[in-house]
């Protein structure tokens, strides 16, 4: 089995209500992408990885025109990033990446949910150093060594490359994103990505005890009930 990593489509949300919390999610992220770098996707490479990754994931153009709407504005909420490590249950480690306007209301969400888990959130650092933090690019193919030699040429800093069942899963250092990206389309015509994402991807996920993957789930749920939460990232090996 290769290197473990969340693809958001295999999460997505089934009911209205877990609708709605994505595309709460997503319009945040657009708007704080297009406050900062500018509301012109083509000027900001970010801005425009995230609108096509929500296109992906079904978001409605109305929430993604409404978010860089009230960039442009320029006023609105000043949103900060925020990332908690710590220790979930059954000794999984943990990263929560955060966008929020208030960190002190934000930390003790985050942490109420380690409480409840009876678990404990542990200082920078504590979970990161067991994760790389890596753009990760999936897409049809069969040839893994003309995928290599196309990064190659292009001198990306390549650090995995897995063929399965018919699609490449390309892993990068995490500020080689756009260039791996760009390396990859130039090289393959007409490619369309699976996945195209930035992640901490766990060196190596650890099996959940039975007896655990209750309260563990549990604690996804209560992390994802939380406005400002993101994305959660854990080396817990979950049963299929």
């Amino acid at each position: 089995m290769g290197r473990a990593f969340q693809n958001r489509k295999e999460s997505m949300a089934k009911t209205a209500a877990q609708k709605t919390k994505v595309y709460s999610k997503y319009g945040r992220e657009i708007y704080v992408s297009a406050k900062k770098g500018g509301i012109d996707p083509d000027g900001n490479l970010s801005l425009r990885s995230l609108i096509d990754r929500a296109k992906k994931d079904q978001v409605p153009s109305h929430v993604i025109e409404k978010a860089i709407d009230k960039a442009k504005g320029g006023g609105g909420e000043d949103y900060d990033v925020a990332r908690y490590e710590g220790f979930g249950p059954g000794g999984t480690m943990v990263i929560i990446e955060c966008l929020t306007d208030n960190p002190n209301r934000t930390f003790g969400d985050v942490r109420t949910c380690f409480n409840k888990a009876k678990c404990k959130i542990g200082a920078q650092g504590s979970a990161s150093h067991m994760f790389d933090h890596s753009a990760i690019f999936v897409f049809k193919g069969e040839d893994e060594e003309a995928v290599l030699e196309a990064l190659m040429m292009d001198d990306v800093d390549v650090t995995d490359i897995e063929l399965d069942n018919g699609m490449v899963t390309v892993f990068a250092p995490q500020t080689e994103f756009f260039k791996t990206k760009t390396a990859l389309q130039n090289a393959f015509e007409g490619l369309e990505f699976e996945v195209e994402e930035i992640q901490f991807v766990p060196h190596q996920t650890a099996p959940l005890p039975e007896a655990d993957l209750p309260i563990f789930e549990k604690f996804l749920e209560m992390l994802d009930d939380v406005d400002d939460v993101q994305n959660v990232y854990h080396n817990g090996e979950l049963p299929n």
